[in-house]
């Protein structure tokens, strides 16, 4: 168990790094948008000072091409984080009320039949897309639009991601079911809070 709880917290060193990526992703798209927004409408003043290529330059359908795909990444590549933190929006009213082991099983078998399986399905009918995409170097239609196929390839990236992520949550969760002190598990946390105990959570910084 040792040699996989090994395993498991590799993959969560890479989905945490690749997370914290995603922040500054986030950033970045937050200040594109904010740029796109400002050189548009001052489109004017930037022609009379600068003349008009540079403000059409600085106002390209590009801008607006990085900030869709720079959502689209912290979308598909930030969703392991989120399934690492156990970020995701649980709407079973039922699984709330569970013990901490009962919810470790449901995420086991969630993962193993559901989750994995999804994703390599999802990989194996967008693979022909991809392929399609990168044998014609397929870009974006609007005027100086972005290439396509980068983006469309970041799609199988993230669900080997997920994939992996899932492995080693099923990992995680099987060492706190075998009653391993260290194993990572989110439910370990919270079997290991006393009633009415207030618990800080802390989060990984930059």
């Amino acid at each position: 168990m040792n040699f996989l709880l090994g395993i498991s917290r590799a993959i969560d060193y890479v989905t945490t790094k690749l997370g914290q990526l995603m922040w500054w992703m986030s950033l970045f798209m937050v200040l594109i948008g904010a740029f796109n927004v400002i050189t548009r409408y001052a489109f004017g003043p930037i022609s009379q000072i600068f003349g008009t290529n540079v403000a059409q330059l600085l106002s390209g359908n590009r801008y607006l091409s990085m900030q869709t795909f720079a959502y689209d990444m912290i979308f598909l590549l930030g969703a392991a984080y989120v399934l690492k933190s156990d970020g995701h929006v649980r709407v079973d009213i039922v699984y709330s009320s569970l013990k901490a082991k009962a919810k470790a099983w449901i995420d086991i078998l969630g993962a193993a039949f559901f989750l994995i399986p999804f994703c390599w399905f999802a990989f194996a009918f967008s693979r022909k897309n991809i392929f399609s995409s990168w044998a014609k170097l397929e870009a974006s239609p609007d005027p100086g639009g972005i290439p396509l196929y980068i983006i469309k390839t970041v799609v199988p990236v993230a669900l080997f991601i997920l994939i992996f992520q899932g492995i080693s949550e099923i990992i995680k969760n099987l060492a706190f079911l075998s009653g391993h002190p260290k194993s990572g598990s989110i439910h370990q946390t919270h079997e290991e809070k006393r009633p009415g105990e207030h618990v800080v959570e802390q989060t990984e910084g930059f």
